[in-house]
This record gives structure tokens, sequence and C-alpha cells, in this order.
């Protein structure tokens, strides 16, 4: 028999995946689904108009619900007893909670998941957590204990662990029950990345973005970064899973070319694809130029293709993600700022030190956005981010956060948003 996994989206049956015997995969949707008033599809990539898609489709998204860290990715192989390059067989054992609304269920256990049979929360006491944050931090690979039950896979090179919190209670879900938050451990090697994280998302809804929401919180010893899920949506006692597709997975580029520079997908790129399928394109547009833009006046280097993302649904809805993993720099005195590069090009530009004036004015033409407006925009950005920022960090001091980095960033972040001002003001 041919393997196949069911597929489930927001708990409904849509398709099948199946693995031929070369391992090559296929998926199929379900006539139900593709013929119900409220289908969306699985990838745009994987239209439901076409019933069957082929590999290139359905193994690039599959890749980008696996974290793009080959130390986890080994780790699950010696685990589960399969290839680490395998993407079928790595999801059939962590499928069950991904980002977004997919499920990957395995067709024995279909009847147990979708009729609340594999319903289940292991309930964690606080020490419990803070031993596997700080497990996390030595193993990046740790993110469940061999006895757990609860499935979940996220995409992402860094450490991390998602949960369930209900009524005041961490747990590890099972079944229809998800995840909801993702929790992750400082990191070593960048001190106060946690606080760092946390305060340049609250400082992109200072300035009128849309962003994840998060708050850092001590286990014991242990200091996490905690993000609230935004493909999660409560309604009364239940919670909904809300599909989402990151840029590359919408784009069919795999992973390991999430970076422009690698093959990834650039500026234009997204732009033009958020005008042929977003259902609110020129907020949408302009939501996501706010983000670079961001980036580039907090010196945030990681935000490749896979740190963008859409939020899919019937109708057809098809809307940019809030933006989420934007961090700075700043703080980090290992790093020469002039010589840092960009995830994505500004005006043929990586570097930090060659962005200016001119290479705004050249990303502008390139993919026909009014040069004027986009730099009024940048302008005002830039002149609000030191009272923003001041603004955050008053925020964390009440919160108990005492991190001298963040003391740190917001000196740097008003320095680095005075000059790209003068920047952006040079004739």
């Amino acid at each position: 028999m041919t393997p196949e996994l069911v597929v489930l989206l927001a708990g409904r049956r849509v398709g099948l995946v199946r693995s031929n015997p070369k391992g090559r995969l296929t998926f199929t949707y379900d006539p139900a689904w593709s013929e119900s008033r409220d289908a969306y599809p699985l990838s745009l990539t994987m239209p439901i108009a076409a019933a069957e898609h082929g590999s290139t489709a359905i193994e690039t998204f599959i890749w980008g619900l696996l974290p793009d860290n080959e130390q986890v990715l080994e780790r699950w192989a010696m685990r589960f007893q399969v290839s680490a390059h395998n993407p079928f067989a790595l999801i059939a054992n962590v499928g069950e909670d991904c980002a977004g609304a997919v499920q990957f269920v395995r067709p024995e256990r279909l009847e147990e998941v979708q009729g609340g049979g594999a319903d289940r929360v292991d309930w964690l006491e606080e020490a419990e957590i803070a031993d596997r944050l700080r497990l996390l931090r030595k193993d990046h690979a740790a993110w469940r204990l061999p006895r757990d039950t609860g499935q979940f896979s996220l995409a992402g090179a860094q450490p991390k662990t998602a949960l369930l919190f209900e009524k005041g209670r961490w747990g590890i879900p099972s079944g229809r029950l998800p995840t909801t938050h993702i929790l992750k451990p400082s990191l070593s090697h960048f001190d106060g990345h946690a606080e760092n994280e946390h305060a340049c998302l609250a400082l992109a809804r200072a300035l009128g973005m849309p962003a994840a929401r998060s708050r850092v919180e001590r286990f014991g010893r242990e200091l996490a970064i905690v993000v609230e899920r935004y493909d999660r949506l409560r309604f009364g006692e239940g919670i909904l899973r809300v599909h989402q597709v990151d840029m590359c997975q919408a784009l069919a580029v795999l992973p390991v070319h999430k970076y422009q520079n690698e093959g990834g997908p650039g500026i234009g790129e997204i732009i033009e694809l958020l005008r042929t399928h977003s259902t609110q394109r020129g907020d949408d547009i302009q939501t996501f130029l706010d983000g670079i833009s961001l980036n580039w006046l907090i010196a945030g280097t990681d935000a490749h293709a896979k740190n963008y993302s859409l939020l899919l649904g019937g109708g057809p809805f098809v809307r940019l993600a809030p933006l989420y993993d934007v961090a700075s720099i700043l703080p980090y005195d290992e790093f020469h700022l002039p010589k840092v590069k960009l995830s994505m090009k500004i005006g043929e530009e990586y570097r930090l030190g060659g962005i200016g004036l001119r290479q705004w004015k050249v990303l502008a033409k390139a993919v026909r956005i009014d040069e004027s407006r986009l730099l009024d925009r940048l302008v005002d950005m830039a002149r609000r981010v030191p009272d923003a920022i001041h603004d955050v960090r008053e925020a964390t001091l009440r919160d108990g956060l005492a991190q001298p980095m963040l003391e740190k960033l917001e000196t740097r972040l008003v320095l680095r948003a005075q000059h790209c001002l003068r920047l952006l003001q040079s004739s």
C-alpha cells in the first residue's frame, strides 16, 4: 500500500499526501473540500482548481513546516528511525500541530484525532518548563522530550518549543488541541535576545504595524520570550487554527534558499505576490514595505522570506500576517554596522552602509511604488522611533525587565534613527 497522510485544515479533511516507492510525493484534494463554498488552498502553489499537485509543490510546503536546523532534523530522524532527508517521514511523526491550520494525520489515527479521542493535555509545573528551557538552550533539538505524546513542528533555526496556555496553566496538547504560544529561551551568544525581540515587536506595534504579541517571562531561573500565536484564534471555550503560509512556501522556494542572496525571494517578488493574491493588496503592500523600512531602521538583519507570511481562508481571504521574529543587532558590539547585510536588498544593495536615499528611490521605481509616499513614510517613521522606543523601554521597566541590553538598544536605536533621517533628507 502506498504510504499516505490525511491532511486537515482547521480540523476538516481536505486531501491526501502520498509517497510512491521512489519517495516522490503527490497531494490530492478531496472533492468534498474543493467543491465546498468556503474552501481555500493548502498553499498558493496548490490551487484548488487542480485536483492533484506534484512533488515540488507539496515537498516545498512540508519542508517549510519543518525546522531548518540540521541538528534538530538529525535528532528527529534518529528518534523516529527515518531519514533526515525525507520530509514525508518526518512530518508523519510531528505533523499534528504545525504553523497555520494544517495537520498531517496517519490514517489509522484519523478517527481518534477528528473525534476527540486523542485530545489530551499533559500539564506542566513551572519547574518542569524551566528544565525544558534549560535543556533547549544546551540542545536545540530538545523541542519535546521522548516521553511526550503531543506532536508539533515549527520552522526556523532558533531553539523554541510550543505549548498550550489555558486558564493560567501551561501544557502539552495532543489531538485536536493546538498549541497557543511559542517559547524561545535566551541565547547564550546574544545577551538579552529574548528582551530584544520583545522590545522590537512592541516597537513595531507602537509605530502602527500589526505584529505578534509577546512578553518576557521567567520560569524559575530561566528566561524566555513568550509569543502569542496569531495563527490561533480563541472563540468561547475553543481554539481555532488559522491557516498561514510563509513567503517561501507561497513561492515554492525551499527553506535553504530563504535569503535572497542564496536564491530566495526579494522585495519585488513578494510585492508582486501581494498584488496578485491579497484581498487587501494596498494595505498589505504598505504593511510589508513598513516592515522592510523598520528592519532597515533597527538593523534587523534576519528578515528573510520565511519571516513574512500570508493568512489564508475561505472567500477567498488572503492577507499579510502580522510581523514576527523582529530583532535588532544594534546592541551587539561584535557587528560592524556599515558592513552588515540585510536579508533582502534595497535598491540593489544589501549592506546597511550602502543604503541611503538613492537606494530607496531605486526600490520604489523597481516595484512600481509612489516614490514620494514611500520616502515620506520612511522619514515619518525615523522621526517617531526615538519617542516610540523610549515608551517601549519605559513599559519594559514597569514589567520588571531591567536587562542592560534594552538600555543599549534604546540609545543606539535613537542614534540610528537620526542617522537614517539625515540619509533620507540628503539632496
